[in-house]
This record gives C-alpha cells, structure tokens and sequence, in this order.
C-alpha cells in the first residue's frame, strides 16, 4: 500500500485534475513520459498496453500510437504531443480532442510534485464520454497512477 496522497486540482465532467508529491525525481518520470514505449510503466489505470510505435524521445508537434484496452476492448490510439517543456510539462491530444497533461515540480531530496490532468473542455464526444463515465474512470487510473508512481519509476531514469 502507498502513502503518497493525491489531492484533487479540479474534477468535473470535462476534466479532472490531481496532484501528490511523490519520492521519485522528475527527471526519472519525465524520462517515460517523453518514451512512449515506457507509458505503461507510469500507467495505474491497466488501459495502457503495449504495441508502441513513434519515435524513441517525444517532442512537440510528435504523433505516436499506443496499443490501449478500456472496456474490455483492445484498440490502437495515435496522439499528438501539444506541449512540452523539457524535464516539466508533457501534453498529448487524443483524436477525439481531449488531452493529457502531465506537469512535473522538482521538489528536495529527489521528491517531485507531480500533476496529471484529463482535459475533454474541447472535446468531440463529451455526451458520449458523459453516459459512459470517462472521467470518474479517468480520476480513478490517475489516483492509481500517482500512487503507484514510486513502486513502479522508483528513482530509476
């Protein structure tokens, strides 16, 4: 069981937001970030899967797929990389338009701030996502992830 604690930023039906401090340096998370063959290493959710391809160190304006299962159904999904700020901020935009946003704080002692946020504000399907509940799921895998972050990054780049 982890005692990183996650706190809420901002929750909604079009975006959910939450933070922790864990003991894991930034550079260690923003090396998998920037990797998409390591997403599924950050991954609490399970959705992540493998079947990656796109280039080695994402930058901005890059587009990579990712093999993903939510549902119980497996799919292919390919993003674009909207933002980036080295050893700070990533941020991809899923074809139907919402985005995920990780922002990283380096903190003492190799600790780091870390926020992750789901943003469907510009969205194409928000009734759907709506009736299917993607975001209660969506702050449910981020909560997992957060707290799952030190077990599963550690202070390995």
């Amino acid at each position: 069981m982890s005692d990183v604690v996650v706190i809420p930023v901002e929750r909604g039906p079009e975006i959910d937001s939450r933070t922790a401090v864990v003991d894991v340096p930034a550079d260690a998370i923003f090396a998998r970030l920037v990797d998409p063959r390591r997403h599924r290493e950050l991954d609490g959710s399970g959705s992540v899967r493998d079947g990656v391809s796109g280039p080695d160190r994402l930058r901005q304006g890059d587009r990579f797929t990712v093999g993903m299962r939510q549902f119980g159904i497996p799919y292919r999904i390919t993003s674009t990389v909207t933002r980036l700020e080295d050893g700070r901020e990533i941020e991809w935009r899923h074809p139907a338009g919402h985005t995920w946003r990780w922002e990283l704080e380096p903190l003492d002692a190799g600790r780091t701030r870390v926020t992750e946020t789901w943003d469907n504000t510009a969205g194409r399907v928000k009734l759907l996502y709506q009736v299917l509940g993607v975001a209660r799921r969506n702050a449910a895998g981020i909560e997992a992830t957060l707290r799952g972050l030190p077990s599963r990054v550690g202070g390995r780049p």
